[in-house]
């Protein structure tokens, strides 16, 4: 009697165990939905980084390089050799509280898509503008670069490219949130690279 009331409270307890691993991964799998990334390049990260963070609905963005052959790229070999890397940013989201078309739109009037050769001050293939977009964001790409070419408040061309994503590489640390950390800083460089007036003047306030 002893040995059958024993083997129903292991298999009790077994079918307990059972069921906390399940739920743990239904938690983990249901947290796994809850976010979501995207890949921006829209000049300099420092900037593009500050304007994502002030989104609601964005966690965190982390500024990094992608795009290029290079493995692991440093600031200096992405900026002063041709790595074929830009600087992005990785930002991510809740999509329950900002869709991945609105990251976009955020993304349109905080960049200059008619320059091919940089954004504002900075110039160079580093500096180039792109959405880098995984196989299941394509399309949602595509739509928006041509909802903008449709509405856009100017002549030029949008010469921003959809590209598919690749490897994403952390940027050194140094760079990250330097716009909290440097605030005065980086409060001249935007100033003094005129960015905010070429959106101005582009978009509209």
């Amino acid at each position: 009697m002893k040995k059958i009331i024993w083997m129903t409270g292991f298999l009790l307890l077994a079918g307990c165990a059972e069921a906390q691993i399940n739920d743990a991964a239904i938690s983990d799998d249901t947290a796994a939905k809850t976010t979501d990334t995207a890949i921006l390049a829209g000049g300099c990260f420092w900037c593009v980084e500050a304007d994502f963070e002030k989104l609601p609905g964005v966690l965190k963005a982390v500024s990094g390089y992608t795009g290029g052959t290079t493995v692991n790229p440093t600031y200096k070999d992405v900026t002063y050799k041709e790595t074929g890397h830009y600087e992005a940013v990785e930002i991510t989201f809740n999509p329950s509280k900002v869709s991945y078309e609105e990251i976009l739109d955020h993304y349109w009037v905080n960049i200059d898509p008619t320059d091919p050769y940089g954004q504002f001050c900075d110039k160079g293939s580093s500096y180039r503008t792109a959405i880098f977009a995984r196989p299941d964001q394509m399309e949602i790409a595509e739509k928006s670069k041509a909802h903008v070419i449709n509405v856009k408040p100017f002549d030029a061309d949008i010469l921003t490219p959809v590209l598919e994503a690749s490897t994403f590489y952390t940027a050194e640390k140094y760079h990250q949130d330097y716009y909290k950390k440097n605030e005065s800083k980086y409060n001249y460089y935007r100033r003094s690279c005129g960015r905010d007036k070429r959106l101005e003047k582009l978009w509209g306030k």
